[in-house]
């Protein structure tokens, strides 16, 4: 079995040449407490304390399973805002994309016990090469907020799958999926990787990566943060539902702990697809203005 590309967060935590290296040959970075306790209590405290975010959410539906999900297109300046536009997260992704970043859009992931659907073996340039973004200059870092493991549907990737290219992916019981022909091939040749991860810890993983999550038939909640970043240099080439170059204004460290805006949302811009398309539509329809 491969080893982890797993790093672990401290307080003189730099983004070295052989993370970088693991990076491009591997197509994720798996770093241990990037977040700690007192801030994944942030997180989740936000979510649960109010509604403020969750009366933002929507569902999309796989089958008999329903999958809930909060996406807003800005990071704002609340808690999950603030880790958006950390040092620790943003300078991180910059030295791996090699340059600018900005804040493409993030997320609630919001998988519990029993309800929710798999999610199907996806890039997620799959999704985004079809808002006109060129270049596969992107990437995502999801930050568990349960314990995630086989059990609960941890994520699982196919490690240096980033360097395939781009595979062909189309619509699929409510979601954008990769070609399964390809995706078989590739799980020939690179190792399967289940990223089983503790509260707090991230994975920062390059847009071409292969991954997926398996239906959480367990009796354990699964939540995540997703936050995705574009590099400057690719500004999409029209306005779609993600967000066009908006420069970052970088926090410290400390500002998520100091923290004490859970509710105010005001600037994130939340997105509904579900209350104008779905996510088939939504491909069709960015894959028409591409063309």
């Amino acid at each position: 079995m491969e080893k982890l590309a797993e790093y672990n967060f401290t307080d003189n935590f730099e983004t070295t040449d052989q993370m970088v290296q693991d990076f491009k040959d591997k197509g994720y970075l798996l770093v241990r407490n990037l977040f700690d306790k007192d801030e994944v209590e942030k997180f989740i405290k936000a979510m649960t304390d109010s509604d403020a975010f969750y009366k933002n959410a929507y569902v999309l539906e796989a089958g008999e399973r329903k999958v809930p999900r909060i996406t807003w297109s800005h990071p704002g300046s609340d808690v999950t805002g603030l880790a958006a536009r950390s040092e620790k997260v943003v300078n991180t992704c910059e030295k791996l994309l090699g340059g600018e970043v900005y804040h493409y859009h993030s997320k609630y992931m919001l998988k519990d016990a029993k309800i929710t659907a798999p999610h199907y073996w996806h890039q997620d340039y799959g999704y985004w090469y079809n808002c006109g973004n060129l270049y596969p200059d992107m990437m995502t870092v999801w930050v568990a907020l349960d314990k995630c493991t086989k059990e609960n549907s941890c994520l699982e990737i196919l490690s240096g799958s980033n360097n395939c290219g781009r595979i062909e992916h189309h619509p699929h019981d409510g979601q954008i999926v990769a070609q399964k022909s390809r995706v078989d091939v590739i799980r020939e040749k690179c190792p399967h990787i289940y990223a089983e991860m503790n509260p707090g810890d991230a994975l920062f993983f390059h847009c071409n990566t292969l991954h997926h999550s398996s239906a959480n038939r367990s009796n354990l909640r699964r939540w995540a943060y997703i936050m995705c970043y574009n590099k400057a240099t690719n500004n999409p080439t029209f306005a779609h539902h993600h967000a066009q170059y908006t420069p970052i204004e970088k926090v410290p460290n400390s500002a998520i702990k100091e923290c004490t805006n859970l509710t105010d949302l005001s600037g994130k811009e939340f997105i509904h697809p579900s209350q104008n398309a779905s996510i088939a539509e939504l491909f069709a329809k960015y894959s028409a203005n591409t063309t």
